[in-house]
């Protein structure tokens, strides 16, 4: 059995809202409920599990009150790592793997979320967006993490925007947040992350840099740039709206 977990704690602040930025519209439409429809109609899972904070859980249980659904609540805003410790307790013995999505990012169609389930072969497997360059509505992925790799191409990590050197900047591969981990090896690591970060918060993204620590093949596979098109600022909703279908 297969579970998805979509963050979707966030403030919706910068988007000038004083909803969680996931029901930020895009064609009048909460941007998270693009997502959650892929996840359902995929068939991975049926009730996926989104995590909320404390004073988003209302609107967010309003909003998508069409479709079935669990919620975490993430009490303090420590970070993506935190937010998916947040889920343990609602997920099931019988859960294999574990898929992450972010709820800014709308558009993952459902056949990438069958394909990373279906592309996972070890314990951490991951979408990855390789650009061209940073230009035009490609400018959305500027201020993503990095993935970096060794001189055989294999990922050993994810460098965070703001952590990153000018070097680590100009890497054109970058993580959409797309993750599937083993259930067991999840819980197993997830406590072992630091906050040792400009942001003081425990990044999700650090399991790559410790899987590649103890010898993991990280399994990759490529998603289109649109189809991953994240949204944290006002100009990248409206980047995210003009390639709305």
């Amino acid at each position: 059995m297969n579970k998805v977990i979509i963050l979707a704690a966030g403030k919706g602040t910068r988007m000038n809202a004083n909803i969680p930025k996931a029901l930020v519209k895009i064609n009048d439409k909460p941007m998270i409920e693009y997502l959650i429809k892929s996840v359902i109609s995929s068939g991975v899972d049926k009730r996926p599990i989104i995590v909320a904070s404390p004073l988003g859980r209302n609107f967010i249980e309003k909003d998508l009150s069409f479709y079935d659904f669990d919620i975490a609540i993430q009490e303090e805003a420590l970070g993506t790592g935190h937010a998916v410790l947040c889920t343990k307790d609602l997920i099931g013995e019988e859960v294999d793997n574990i898929i992450v999505l972010y709820g800014d990012h709308p558009f993952i169609k459902k056949d990438s979320i069958k394909n990373l389930l279906k592309n996972h072969k070890n314990d951490v497997s991951m979408m990855v967006v390789e650009l061209k360059d940073f230009n035009d509505w490609r400018k959305n992925f500027y201020h993503w993490g990095r993935i970096v790799k060794n001189e055989k191409g294999e990922i050993e990590g994810i460098v965070e925007f703001k952590d990153a050197s000018e070097e680590e900047k100009e890497i054109k591969n970058v993580n959409p947040a797309i993750f599937c981990f083993n259930k067991n090896w999840l819980f197993e690591n997830i406590n072992k992350i630091r906050n040792n970060n400009n942001q003081k918060e425990y990044y999700l993204t650090d399991l790559i840099k410790l899987a590649f620590e103890q010898n993991i093949k990280i399994n990759f596979s490529l998603i289109d740039a649109k189809e991953a098109v994240g949204v944290n600022s006002p100009e990248e909703l409206e980047i995210a709206r003009s390639l709305a279908v």
